[in-house]
């Protein structure tokens, strides 16, 4: 985490400056924005979260699956070419 009193401005801070350049300065400052519709936005971007990394997970085992299909395909082909040999 970066110290609040550097120079540098991250892409995000610019975004929060355009959209209200005081909340920017406040939260630059240490001040906690508190808002119902902060809250709100924060709940749901866990969710998302939670939903991304469950997705992410899923994915990772689909791929497995998806290799040992085609391991046992190779092998079924493999018993099935040397039966007719």
């Amino acid at each position: 985490m970066r110290d609040r009193n550097s120079n540098v401005i991250s892409a995000s801070e610019i975004g929060q400056y355009e959209y209200c350049s005081i909340g920017w300065f406040l939260q630059r400052k240490g001040y906690k924005p508190d808002s119902p519709d902060l809250k709100k936005g924060l709940e749901k971007h866990k969710e998302l979260g939670r939903i991304i990394n469950k997705t992410e997970e899923n994915q990772k085992k689909s791929n497995v699956f998806a290799k040992i299909g085609y391991i046992l395909f190779v092998i079924a082909a493999l018993i099935i070419i040397l039966e007719v040999i």
